[in-house]
């Protein structure tokens, strides 16, 4: 049953990009079914097969490493603080801290030209399998490793000549994605690792699905030759790297703090206002997503669950939508936890809207228009690209 309920959410996805298309005859199908195609066999690889669920589980058990080195880093710095067991939780110190190391260790890697080589190669393959441009190869693959910011770095120079189409899979990818240096927050929140790396697999031929439905090409492609990247924009030598990238994960920390302080008081003060009702943010969420959680197909008393978890993934942000997950999975299957640590990744929330549009709008102002027009319909490919993997990935499941 719960096969059938994830191939329905799968066609109404499908359905949905198609309806809200702003170009429907130029929707190149061949490719979308390419797409498809090798995304469902991505997920039989990393779900089904031996090879592929132990490739999952040493990348996994790598970050793991990673970041219990740096947590020296962080314990010399704050001490018990980082300890739970000494401290108590404090999702500052215990969660957050975690992105100041792996911020530094990305851009030292960008540096080195190791994360710009792993995306050129994987980049090159996925057009070749589904036909995409330079630009969407490398972007949709970039978002593996990168987030909406960090991302449209790598090509700031060619985005003067990138179409409408391509900017659009920047910011679809850039929404849908997870950077790998927010990984370790998550993980330390109590999320497995293994469906935090599976969901970074999924982005580049799920963001390709979503985004040349909603926005097929139209234009005549400009960038044709090989994308070269500066990879001195991480800075001018290792240790410069290295404390840019320390600085931009402590920019992150901030961010992410004082969003959260003003989301969790405002969403209590809401809650507050609705109580003579006898209403919550929580249960209107719940109403509103409920269908799409069905057909996640997870346990009757989960829907509900899943259904808030979405809303306050969507109104909200992830960081909040999986504070209240992690708590909860201990008493879960296996497939519920993979479907709903899915549905709920990525940054396609409202407030990356205004993030995209400043962050790649800095970088080339003449395409700050551009962003305005497409960023809602962007909105809507971003949240349902994590939505359609979660279906995929609870489909493979189902069986056996």
């Amino acid at each position: 049953m719960s096969a059938i309920l994830n191939l329905i959410g799968m066609t109404l996805i499908l359905g949905v990009m198609f309806l809200f298309s702003n170009g429907k005859k130029h929707i190149k199908w061949k490719m979308i079914f390419k797409a498809l195609i090798a995304q469902f066999v991505l997920c039989l690889i990393f779900i089904k097969l031996p090879t592929g669920i132990w490739v999952i589980e040493k990348i996994s058990d790598a970050f793991i490493l990673v970041l219990g080195y740096g947590r020296t880093g962080l314990s010399f710095v704050f001490g018990p603080l980082i300890d739970i067991e000494k401290s108590g939780f404090i999702f500052l110190f215990q969660v957050l801290t975690n992105l100041i190391f792996f911020g530094a260790l990305v851009n030292v890697l960008s540096y080195l030209g190791i994360l710009g080589f792993v995306i050129k190669v994987i980049g090159s393959a996925v057009g070749k399998i589904i036909g995409t441009t330079r630009v969407e190869s490398f972007i949709s693959v970039a978002n593996m490793f990168l987030g909406q910011t960090e991302s449209p770095l790598l090509i700031s120079k060619y985005l003067s000549n990138m179409t409408k189409s391509e900017i659009f899979v920047v910011v679809v990818a850039g929404m849908g994605s997870m950077s790998v240096s927010i990984l370790g927050g998550y993980n330390a929140l109590g999320i497995p690792m293994q469906f935090l790396i599976l969901a970074c697999t999924m982005i580049p031929f799920g963001s390709i699905i979503m985004s040349k439905i909603l926005y097929p090409e139209q234009e005549e492609v400009a960038i044709t030759s090989k994308l070269e990247i500066d990879r001195k924009q991480a800075g001018c030598n290792v240790i410069d790297a290295l404390g840019n990238g320390a600085m931009d994960g402590i920019k992150l920390v901030s961010a992410i703090a004082a969003s959260l302080v003003a989301i969790v008081a405002m969403v209590a003060l809401v809650n507050g206002i609705l109580s003579p009702t006898g209403l919550t943010i929580e249960k209107i969420f719940g109403w509103i997503f409920y269908p799409v959680s069905y057909f996640m197909g997870l346990n009757g008393e989960y829907t509900d669950f899943g259904a808030q978890l979405l809303g306050s993934k969507l109104v909200l942000n992830e960081f909040v939508a999986f504070s209240e997950l992690a708590p909860a999975l201990q008493s879960m299957d296996y497939r519920t936890q993979a479907v709903l640590c899915i549905a709920i990744s990525g940054f396609s929330n409202i407030g990356s809207m205004a993030v995209c549009v400043a962050s790649i709008g800095s970088l080339f102002p003449p395409k700050k228009q551009v962003l305005a027009q497409i960023i809602v319909r962007a909105l809507l490919g971003a949240f349902s690209l994590n939505l359609f993997n979660a279906f995929m990935v609870g489909l493979v499941l189902s069986f056996g």
